[in-house]
């Protein structure tokens, strides 16, 4: 898949370095989507080698999470 360059826009301080960049909001959202699902997937791959819970388990792990809240 290849990817288009991200339009953006730059922020200048008084000495014309860059300090910011603007993008438009929607790319905004892509990126944070992405990020989003990167950490996810990261998540999943470090606890693959967890045991599954049987039912009554899950379910009292469920009750104890919906007390801490």
């Amino acid at each position: 898949m290849k990817s288009s360059p991200i339009a953006k826009q730059y922020v200048l301080d008084e000495k014309d370095r860059k300090i910011d960049v603007m993008i438009d909001i929607k790319t905004f959202n892509k990126i944070e989507e992405a990020m989003e699902n990167y950490s996810i997937i990261q998540f999943i791959e470090e606890n693959v080698e967890d045991k599954p819970l049987k039912s009554k388990e899950a379910k009292a792990y469920y009750k104890k999470l919906k007390k801490a809240e």
